[in-house]
C-alpha cells in the first residue's frame, strides 16, 4: 500500500470540519422517497441508525504500482461514498466493480465510486484477453453520517399523484439525461471545486421523523450570494441545462464520461446549451435559490452510473 495521498489527506481534514449546516442556504430534504428531489433518496437501512455527526473515512487507500503491472493499480478514498482511480492490469479487456461494468481507457486507465450506502466489501475484477479473471475485494470504511433525529411525523403531500403528473416529465429528463453517454474524458483529470465558499449542507447529511427515515443529501451545498459564477469543475459534455424545475430550479448536468456525471442545481443563470462541449473551468452558470431552496448556494451532486458519491472527497479542499 502506498502513503495516503496528501490531497486526500487535507479533504479528510476539511470534512471534519464543523458539522453544522446553514438553513438559510440549504435544499430541502424533506421530499417523500420516489417524490424527493433530484438525487435524494431515501435509505431504510442500518445507516439510519448511525450517530450524528460528520462522519468521514477513517483513513483514504490506494496501491501504487506502475501502469502495466499483473494487478489493480489505484488510489482514492475506499470508504462509503468515496473512489478510486488507476490502472486495471496488464492485458484487461473487461473490468468490474461488483456487477457494475468500468471502462477501461488507455493503458487501462479507469474510474469507479462507492454509492453512500456502499457494503463493507465490494469486489473489483478484471479479464484478461486469454479469459483469466484477476480479483480482489476492496475493504471500505463505514461512514458515520449527519444524523437529526426529530419528534415529529415526515410531512406528507397533499396529493402526491398530482404532484407526480407534474413533476413525472422533470424526472424523465434528469433520467434520460443521466443515461446518456458521451466520449468525454474529464473523469482522468483531477477535479476543482466549481465555486468556493462556506459549506452549507453535507453529504449524507438525514433526517429521521419518528423513526421514518427522510431522504439523504445526495451532494453539497456552498452558500455564495445570488448571481456568483460558478464553473465546470472538470472536462465534459453538457447533457441537460434547463431552468424551471419545480425541486431543481435552473438544472445543469455534465457527463464527464465513464459513467461519471455532475448536477449543480439552483441556478440563477445558465450560460451553457445542452449538446455544448466544456473544458475545466469554464463559466457554466451563476449561482441563485431556485426551485426548491431556503437561500442562494450551489448544490454539487456526482454520480458514477447509480453510485452517488462525495464531491469532497473527489475535489479535495478548497483552498
Amino acid at each position: 500500500m502506498s502513503a495516503v495521498s496528501p490531497v486526500f489527506a487535507r479533504a479528510l481534514a476539511l470534512a471534519l470540519g464543523a458539522a453544522g449546516m446553514a438553513a438559510l442556504t440549504a435544499c430541502a430534504d424533506d421530499a417523500p422517497d420516489r417524490l424527493a428531489g433530484f438525487g435524494d433518496r431515501v435509505e431504510t437501512g442500518a445507516q439510519s441508525g448511525a450517530q450524528t455527526g460528520a462522519g468521514m473515512p477513517a483513513a483514504l487507500s490506494g496501491v501504487d504500482e506502475a501502469p502495466g503491472a499483473a494487478q489493480f493499480s489505484y488510489d482514492g478514498a475506499l470508504t462509503q461514498g468515496g473512489f478510486i482511480r488507476g490502472s486495471a492490469p496488464a492485458g484487461a479487456v473487461l473490468a468490474r466493480l461488483d456487477d457494475q461494468d468500468i471502462l477501461l481507457g488507455e493503458e487501462g486507465a479507469f474510474f469507479a465510486a462507492f454509492d453512500r450506502d456502499s457494503p463493507a466489501r465490494v469486489t473489483l475484477s478484471a479479464t484478461l484477453a486469454n479469459g483469466a479473471v484477476i480479483s480482489e475485494t476492496l475493504e471500505l470504511t463505514a461512514r458515520e453520517w449527519q444524523i437529526e433525529r426529530v419528534n415529529v411525523a415526515r410531512r406528507k403531500l397533499r396529493d402526491p399523484e398530482a404532484y407526480w403528473r407534474a413533476r413525472e416529465p422533470e424526472h424523465s429528463a434528469i433520467v434520460a439525461a443521466r443515461a446518456r453517454e458521451t466520449d468525454a474524458a474529464g473523469w482522468q483529470q483531477d477535479f476543482i471545486w466549481p465555486v468556493k465558499g462556506r459549506i452549507s449542507g453535507r453529504f449524507g447529511r438525514q433526517r429521521i421523523y419518528r423513526g421514518e427515515p427522510g431522504s439523504y443529501h445526495s451532494g453539497i451545498d456552498i452558500a455564495q450570494p445570488t448571481g456568483t459564477p460558478f464553473v465546470a469543475p472538470a472536462d465534459g459534455v453538457v447533457v441537460l441545462a434547463r431552468t424551471g424545475f419545480s425541486l431543481e430550479g435552473g438544472l445543469i448536468i455534465i457527463d464527464h464520461g465513464a459513467g461519471l456525471n455532475s448536477a449543480y442545481l439552483h441556478a440563477a443563470k445558465i450560460h451553457v446549451e445542452e449538446g455544448q462541449s466544456v473544458r475545466q473551468g469554464e463559466h457554466i452558470g451563476d449561482v441563485g435559490s431556485t426551485g426548491r431552496s431556503t437561500g442562494p448556494h450551489l448544490h454539487w451532486g456526482l454520480k458514477w452510473h447509480d453510485a452517488r458519491f462525495d464531491p469532497i472527497l473527489l475535489a479535495g479542499p478548497m483552498g
